[in-house]
């Protein structure tokens, strides 16, 4: 079996396999953390290994007699197990369009695969059943790498099917349980990794949630019910709003700053921030609150000193940010809405944000701490978050800025000691601090920042395991406290309630 152009759709089906599962199934969709992708784990796994035996079968053997029909058994029974992981696909979740036009063209591609491998094999099958060893040069080479890169994510599916059992998020109802009236709250940002998480919640509580949405497919993959609107000139005069979550703005982590990436940052927040107020001026009933997104870079760079809502910025490109956001949103306070600044921490959950971006590496014993480890984080898990918005909405006295950070930050030396024990392997000893390349933010990567929160907490905030650890006087320093969500190396399984 020397045909160029067998091998080579051979070699194009692995490059797109290795594409598909690289940037959709890990990057992109992060099934392996995703509870209700197990089974779909599973049909992963046993593909893989379906792939692995066949590549090390044709790379260096002629499979004849039995063999070669066994041969044509395993590829057509592939075609079963990618048929079911489709249906599993479309029923579990939404697939994005690359994912869906990847997985066109590997069908497409097997099918070659097949019109010009079959009839091979069928003629090795006329022969004696043997094994005939064989070698087919880098052809050999590149079947053997596959296979093993294919058995390899085989077996850590397998390992992320099983421990998706332990992974049982809240019922995202009980999240506002500080919210027992019913109550019409406009989310923006809302197709975000914490407010998509928001809208669940308010849906699932019966409240009623207005969604504001550039794109309604990405909208159409949030938890119904809720009101979609592609603008706030959409929204009516009279439209009785309780409450806005203002969140919106491109994401910030997930490429350099660059001088224009800086610029888009910037005016993605204003833009958004500016029409929530002038929306807010032309509504005949004012919404109570605005908890208007911010984060805890407005302090900007600083060493081992720890923060909180009193202490004053110094001056870099997070701390502008932030602080041009934050002025935009307080100009509502002029309509009489009681304005919140949420300065938002490291936002840890399983299903995306930096929490995603850490444990990858270790699933694959390439993680490590990064530079000298001393780098504070400042964390909150999502759902934490949620429960604390929905306490500032429910808590009249709570105004200006609030620290949304967990009372106990971080290093990056501890923080990346309990990323061992989730993605169940060890990691590397130490990584190098990147450097920041030309017209990008210096020190982005590895700064440090190390906050906490003086505001007051009533038990409305905490999940219910850590309430008692709250203090609810006027004057507490004492802040409340996270559930065990964040780091399962430390707290067991990872197990809301």
């Amino acid at each position: 079996m020397t045909p160029l152009i067998l091998w080579s759709l051979i070699t194009l089906q692995i490059l797109m396999g290795a594409f598909d599962t690289l940037y959709h199934h890990e990057l992109t969709e992060r099934l392996a953390w995703r509870p209700s992708q197990r089974h779909e784990l599973r049909l992963h796994a046993v593909r893989n290994l379906l792939y692995a035996a066949l590549f090390l079968l044709l790379g260096w053997t002629e499979a004849r007699g039995v063999f070669a029909m066994l041969v044509i058994v395993v590829l057509f029974a592939e075609v079963a197990v990618t048929l079911m992981d489709f249906v599993e696909g479309d029923m579990s979740r939404r697939l994005p369009a690359s994912e869906r036009i990847n997985h066109t063209l590997l069908a497409l591609n097997y099918g070659a695969i097949l019109a010009l491998l079959v009839p091979v094999l069928f003629g090795w099958a006329e022969r004696a059943t043997a094994l005939v060893p064989v070698s087919y040069g880098p052809w050999s080479i590149v079947a053997t790498l596959a296979a093993t890169g294919v058995a390899l994510f085989a077996l850590r599916d397998l390992a992320a099917a099983s421990r998706a059992r332990r992974l049982v998020p809240a019922k995202a109802g009980e999240l506002m349980a500080a919210l027992p009236d019913r109550r019409t709250v406009l989310v923006t940002g809302a197709t975000g990794f914490i407010g998509r998480r928001i809208v669940e919640a308010l849906a699932a509580a019966g409240h009623q949630p207005i969604v504001l949405a550039r794109d309604p497919a990405r909208a159409a993959r949030l938890a119904p019910p809720f009101r979609l609107v592609t603008s706030l000139d959409q929204i009516p005069d009279g439209t009785p709003i309780d409450a806005v979550i203002n969140l919106a703005g491109e994401p910030i982590a997930d490429r350099l700053w660059t001088a224009a990436r800086r610029r888009r940052l910037l005016a993605s927040r204003l833009r958004t921030t500016r029409a929530v107020v002038r929306l807010i001026a032309r509504l005949e009933r004012k919404p109570a609150v605005l908890v208007s997104g911010s984060a805890v870079g407005w302090y900007g760079l600083w060493q081992d000193e720890p923060l909180t809502e009193f202490d004053g910025g110094k001056a870099c490109f997070t701390h502008r940010l932030c602080a041009a956001w934050e002025r935009a949103a307080m100009v509502a306070a002029r309509h009489g809405v009681r304005v919140v600044r949420l300065r938002i921490g490291l936002v840890l959950g399983t299903e995306g944000g930096v929490l995603s971006r850490l444990l990858t590496p270790f699933e694959f014993c390439l993680g490590g701490r990064i530079g000298h480890g001393r780098q504070w984080m400042s964390w909150i898990e999502r759902d934490d978050l949620v429960r604390l918005i929905a306490h500032i909405i429910a808590t009249p006295s709570l105004t200006g800025a609030v620290n949304a950070t967990a009372p106990e930050p971080l290093s990056r030396e501890p923080a990346s000691t309990s990323c061992w024990a989730p993605a169940g392997s060890g990691g590397l000893r130490n990584s190098p601090s990147p450097r920041a390349p030309p017209n990008s933010s210096p020190r982005r990567a590895c700064c440090s920042l190390r906050t906490t929160t003086s505001t007051p907490c009533s038990r409305g905030a905490c999940s219910r395991r850590r309430a008692a650890a709250c203090n609810t006087a006027s004057t507490a320093v004492r802040p409340w406290r996270p559930s065990s969500a964040c780091w399962p190396a430390r707290t067991g399984p990872t197990t809301w309630s």
